[in-house]
């Protein structure tokens, strides 16, 4: 049995040629060949902005104007203090769950920027960025947190898990990884129409151990469809650490394996998060083919309102990443180098986002919750008996302790 090293140099024997079998073709050795665990070199992170927001020197990316750079800070801006505030009223038992975006705030707005609007979005819960981008109100997302007659999902959804067919952005599902599978049959369909677009699929480090992603890169492969799967690596399985999720060289290592082009790119610096995802989409969408774009990032909050992350993690950790290494301040301090924005500006945005989330929640909450009725309708054509049944449970058993239920729900 010879390593890797001897095996590529070990003499082919007697009558050497290519092997034909059914599953591939390959030429053979008269040696053992031992594919080793991991390659020598890990795929490398493509990045253009040091941690002071400077321009590496000889970087290539794709250019940005003023008006593109501005609007995409100000909407990571706007997703900051979006988090903010609606995490505190979480906290304050206004609704029953929350979870932040913050320290992946670039990879939210920048891949959003770089997509079309013909694009279709299969997100996991941490994306919320992507639908802002798309115009998705303020309003919108606190209509679905307080589920409210307003949230389009008609309350149905715990909070966060944001949906609009406008904007081609599916809802979001809480069993882990389920929207990677969907994507690559949505993108299936996209292949087949004339529309120059793809599907985009957001997923964690954590996610990317489920069988469902196994399964859909490997049929995004061998369908040839034009689906881009972008796995935030956080670093972070809720409580998990990425060493405990896996070995190899991260998520992007996988792609070749499955016969799809990969990219590892800085996910805190929103130039090159834009870049990357321009080239995975014209390279899915001109060459009909999946691409694999592993953006390297860190969650500075918590996993959600339901967890405590000082509990398996150092403060000090945090507070590097909340400090040093915040792609929001990154990417500012890149704008001011380049003339396109100062203190006053930042003043009248942070004020004027604080006022306009505060100003959404209020009136979320001031709204009637989604009325009853819908607990029952849009499964069913005509409702079985068994959930007429149902109905008249708990209609009854409403109407029994109605001081126990809040009377902003329609009974109607």
């Amino acid at each position: 049995m010879s390593s890797h090293a001897t095996a590529a140099t070990g003499k082919e024997g007697h009558g050497a040629g290519v092997l034909d079998f059914p599953g591939a073709r390959f030429s053979f050795v008269n040696e053992l060949h031992v594919v080793p665990e991991s390659t020598p070199t890990p795929i490398p992170c493509y990045r253009v902005l040091d941690e002071l927001g400077q321009l590496i020197p000889g970087a290539k990316y794709t250019q940005v104007s003023e008006e593109l750079a501005v609007a995409m800070y100000r909407k990571m801006a706007v997703l900051q203090s979006m988090d903010l505030v609606f995490y505190d009223a979480q906290r304050q038992g206004r609704f029953s769950f929350y979870m932040t975006t913050a320290g992946e705030e670039a990879i939210n707005i920048a891949s959003g920027a770089a997509l079309s609007d013909l694009d279709t979005i299969f997100a996991q819960y941490r994306e919320p960025g992507v639908l802002l981008w798309r115009g998705f109100s303020m309003l919108q997302f606190a209509h679905q947190c307080f589920a409210t007659s307003g949230d389009l999902g008609k309350g149905r959804q715990m909070p966060v898990h944001y949906g609009s067919k406008e904007h081609r952005f599916h809802t979001i599902s809480s069993p882990l990884a389920t929207q990677i599978p969907h994507a690559v049959g949505a993108a299936y369909h996209v292949k087949m129409s004339p529309e120059d677009a793809c599907v985009v699929t957001y997923f964690g480090e954590g996610a990317a151990s489920e069988g469902d992603f196994h399964g859909a890169i490997n049929f995004a492969a061998t369908l040839e469809v034009p689906v881009i799967f972008v796995c935030r690596n956080n670093g972070w399985a809720i409580s998990t650490p990425a060493r405990e999720q896996y070995r190899g060289d991260g998520i992007a290592g996988r792609g070749q394996a499955y016969g799809v082009r990969s990219l590892r790119v800085d996910g805190n610096d929103t130039l090159a998060m834009y870049s990357a995802m321009k080239a995975a989409r014209e390279m899915a969408v001109t060459e009909e083919r999946p691409i694999l774009l592993e953006a390297m990032t860190y969650r500075t909050g918590h996993h959600s309102t339901s967890d405590d992350s000082s509990r398996y993690r150092g403060a000090a950790e945090i507070q590097h990443w909340k400090l040093q290494r915040d792609p929001v301040a990154r990417f500012r301090r890149w704008l001011q180098g380049q003339g396109w924005w100062d203190d006053a500006r930042e003043e009248e945005l942070r004020k004027s986002a604080r006022a306009e989330v505060i100003a959404a929640l209020d009136t979320a909450e001031a709204t009637d919750k989604a009325p009853l009725r819908d607990l029952f309708t849009d499964v069913y054509d005509a409702a079985p008996p068994n959930l007429v049944e149902q109905e008249r449970q708990v209609r009854a058993h409403v109407a029994k302790h109605r001081a126990d239920y809040p009377d902003n729900v329609p009974l109607d």
